[in-house]
């Protein structure tokens, strides 16, 4: 077994959502979403993924979508190398392209406290988009320090440091398939 590989076994508590329950809910939200513009009559979006930690995700969501799609990234930090966020959000890289009559869906990796994408929402509604939803693949109410919800959810979890499928700790287990759970001894 390769020493990366056993560091993982090392590193992890478990699977917490396989590959296959992805799959098939990332399915179902590209229909969900898809279904809500078409209803809208708004054959076009803008969808803006939020760099890191979003773009698996949003590579597998657009791909299923049958709508025609224009992609953005945004690049923020609220992280940096610790476990929790530190509340102060901060613009690393802004979107490419002006956003004013567009109808805009953030794509988020997770709602944690609710800071960031708040955040990102008032910025980006400052900007006069048609439209602005949101999209998160993971979302932890409990952990919540502002009122908000995704308008298009994946999964809710419990309170559990988890990792894969674009989400990381220190820059590390994002490329796994799968969402697992960290072992607190590794990040603490």
């Amino acid at each position: 077994m390769p020493s990366w590989a056993a560091q993982i076994e090392t590193d992890i508590d478990g699977v917490l959502l396989t590959e296959a329950e992805i799959i098939s809910r990332v399915k179902a939200m590209a229909r969900e979403i898809s279904l809500f513009y078409q209803q809208q009559d708004i054959g076009s979006i803008t969808v803006i993924g939020v760099l890191r930690g979003a773009f698996i995700f949003l590579a597998d969501l657009v791909r299923q979508m049958e709508l025609e799609v224009t992609i953005d990234f945004i690049a923020v930090s609220s992280y940096g190398q610790a476990a929790t966020t530190s509340g102060a959000v901060r613009i690393l890289k802004d979107v490419a392209e002006p956003l004013d009559g567009k109808h805009v869906l953030i794509i988020e990796d997770i709602i944690d406290s609710g800071l960031t994408l708040n955040y990102l929402c008032a910025m980006l509604r400052a900007r006069q988009p048609a439209s602005l939803k949101t999209c998160s693949f993971l979302s932890k109410p409990s952990r919540r320090q502002i009122e908000l919800n995704a308008d298009f959810c994946g999964f809710e979890i419990e309170d559990k440091f988890v990792v894969g499928y674009g989400l990381d700790f220190a820059g590390k287990y994002r490329h796994l398939p799968y969402i697992a759970v960290l072992k607190p001894a590794t990040y603490q």
